[in-house]
């Protein structure tokens, strides 16, 4: 969730005289940053991930499934673990946006040993369990994207009400005492992002339309403007970030392998929410879309009318064509500048003050451009800082620009280095899925900076493939712009330079086209070879255990098989199984029974006590252990 200051928060009121403050200050605070630490080289590959669980809790007598909204209770025990045994624990444990939520990582970041793969998804168990425990037999930490029900009537346990006219949220659907309330900053995010706004927000998804789904969906439209008949309509906060990911953060060498990194992830970001697509259903209707981007994006959009160009310029600066939670806007490496082909918009003064401090054009464009939003979330024992030493107003800034690809400066007074944070993906049922996703994201990042592979295309193709990466099935049927020719110079032959045996130069090269994920991933005889071939290829230089390889092979042959269309998304079977439910109507409804019946399925699949070929394959298991042999721990 980013920034987690404690304190008294202030009003959207208070707040907005304090807009310039925060501002000039948080640029100064970055500036300090990377005059301290513009040199800082020599770190290792250190990299972690981050899951966020639902806690559900099952009714079998009346048949239905309810979040449990227990997530205070259960961090009260866990924190207190790592607060007796701050460098020994395992696992670490954090509040989300929702009071069903809580977020888990590891303890310590992996680090650049091959051996570490091997040891992802034992962590990833050991983790559930050590929150399941603290659970009741009828409750269940689930790695689910959405609550397929969130907003429905009586979607909590305890159970609820929303408050229309009144509290923070104010929303038709989501309850104030969903949002979690241990920590201010969640409640005041809900209430500052409205104000700022002057309305609620407002998500329309397009209604999977069957053959006797209901036009208007429901009554919505008649209660609030924003509302379209044909669509199922969502307005609050909490039914985008009341959703949950799979998130990975690396650590670079230095500055400028951190931004090489930032660069050459972001075209695959679209590839891979495709490929982890998870959440077709929203407020108890099936959608024609597979993934949560666009409805979180415009849960936290605070953009007033003015800066969505619904009226002329008068009360603020710009017209913004983004919410501030979305997909980048700018490429910050010089191998990325000439793909920035959208004008990036930020504030000149801004601009200026970090380019006249030896901030070259690019990066002072990028930390600019963050600062045209305004901080919504501020606490008054936070206003005055020390910019030499203090972090906070830049971090209030940079946490709340929520995209799907993030560069983190090393923290002040802090052993860690310059960060990239990978964003775009939708947690998996199982365990098994979420670490070979993860694994093969951290290697592809090894691959990239191995065989200095060429990943990047305009950015304004980047936005087109995250759009198209949110329909439906769009894993198995959607074409995507991608990179044909991705060598450099130094690029070993496997690699497969789209100009081989020619004597054109590669800017003659029509080098991006429109490719499957199966091609981008398993590659295409004569045009590409494929992300998991150029990954075998690295591995085949590299000394693995026997253990490992085989863990890290039964990962990357889950990825070619879900990339083929073998295996489903999480999406699409969550599609079929309630398309052919026998309580279904054909009306697009996920009703209760339908509810409880999938999400019994899917506790049973993420407990491995009910086998499922179609998402997992038949062979999903790995040699996964919880600790690294003595004799492994060399760095590669």
């Amino acid at each position: 969730m980013g920034l987690l200051t404690e304190g008294t928060p202030l009003t959207w009121e208070e707040t907005k005289k304090l807009v310039p403050h925060v501002r000039e200050h948080g640029i100064n605070q970055f500036i300090n940053i990377y005059k301290k630490l513009k040199e800082r080289k020599g770190d290792v590959l250190k990299w972690g991930d981050e899951i966020e669980y639902i806690v559900v809790k099952f009714d079998n007598q009346k048949k239905e499934a309810k979040v449990s909204l227990k997530a205070e209770e259960l961090l009260t025990i866990l924190n207190e673990r790592e607060h007796q045994n701050p460098d020994t624990v395992k696992y670490l444990w954090r509040p989300e946006f929702a009071a069903y939520m809580i977020e888990g990582t590891p303890g310590k970041p992996y680090e650049g040993t091959l051996a570490h793969f091997n040891v992802v998804e034992a962590n990833m168990r050991m983790r559930r369990h050590e929150a399941t425990e603290l659970l009741k037999a009828e409750e269940c930490l689930m790695s689910l994207t959405s609550f397929p029900r969130l907003g429905c009537p009586d979607f909590t346990d305890p159970p609820t009400k929303p408050t229309p006219n009144e509290g923070g949220t104010k929303s038709l659907f989501f309850p104030d005492k969903a949002v979690f309330h241990g920590h201010p900053r969640f409640m005041n995010l809900v209430r500052n992002i409205r104000k700022r706004r002057g309305e609620h927000v407002a998500i329309n998804l397009p209604i999977f339309s069957d053959k006797n789904t209901k036009i208007p969906v429901d009554d919505s439209h008649s209660l609030r403007k924003a509302a379209k008949p044909d669509c199922v309509y969502l307005d609050a906060m909490g039914f985008g970030m009341g959703c949950c990911c799979l998130q990975l953060t690396f650590q670079a060498c230095n500055i400028d392998e951190a931004r090489v990194l930032y660069d050459q992830l972001t075209p695959l970001c679209p590839i891979m929410l495709a490929f982890t697509a998870a959440s077709p259903v929203h407020r108890g209707f099936l959608t024609d879309v597979d993934c949560r981007w666009n409805v979180i994006s415009g849960s936290v959009d605070c953009r007033t009318e003015e800066e969505r160009g619904l009226k002329p310029l008068k009360e603020n600066k710009f017209v913004i064509k983004k919410s501030r939670y979305d997909s980048i806007d700018s490429y910050l490496s010089l191998q990325g500048e000439k793909y920035n082909d959208l004008a990036v918009l930020y504030n000149e003064e801004d601009y200026k003050k970090l380019r006249d401090n030896g901030i070259d054009h690019l990066l002072a464009q990028h930390i600019a451009h963050l600062f045209i939003r305004d901080t919504v979330s501020l606490f008054s024992e936070k206003i005055n800082q020390n910019d030499e030493e203090d972090t906070d107003h830049f971090e209030n800034i940079q946490s709340t620009n929520w995209q799907t690809m993030r560069f983190k400066p090393p923290p002040p007074h802090s052993t860690i280095g310059w960060r990239v944070e990978f964003r775009p993906c939708e947690v998996q049922v199982t365990d098994f899925e979420n670490a070979a996703i993860v694994c093969f994201v951290v290697l592809l990042t090894r691959v990239i900076l191995s065989y200095q592979l060429n990943f990047l295309i305009p950015i304004s193709k980047v936005d087109k493939n995250m759009q198209n990466a949110q329909k439906r099935n769009a894993c198995k049927e959607q074409k995507f712009w991608f990179r044909k020719d991705i060598t450099t110079d130094i690029s070993p032959p496997e690699a497969n330079r789209c100009c081989a045996g020619t004597s054109c130069e590669p800017k003659e090269c029509d080098l991006v086209g429109l490719m499957t994920v199966n091609e981008i991933v398993n590659g295409k005889a004569g045009d590409f070879p494929g992300l998991i071939p150029l990954i075998n290829s690295y591995l085949n230089g590299m000394d693995v255990d026997a253990d490992t390889h085989c863990t890290i092979q039964q990962y990357l042959k889950f990825i070619q098989k879900r990339a083929s269309g073998e295996l489903f998304t999480t999406a699409s079977f969550i599609r079929k199984f309630v398309t052919e439910h026998p309580d279904y109507k054909y009306d697009s409804v996920v009703s209760e029974i339908i509810n409880y019946d999938l999400l019994k399925t899917l506790r049973d699949i993420q407990k491995g006590t009910k086998p499922c070929p179609e998402l997992i394959g038949y062979s999903a298991t790995s040699k996964t252990k919880e600790n690294i042999p003595h004799a492994l721990k060399n760095d590669y």
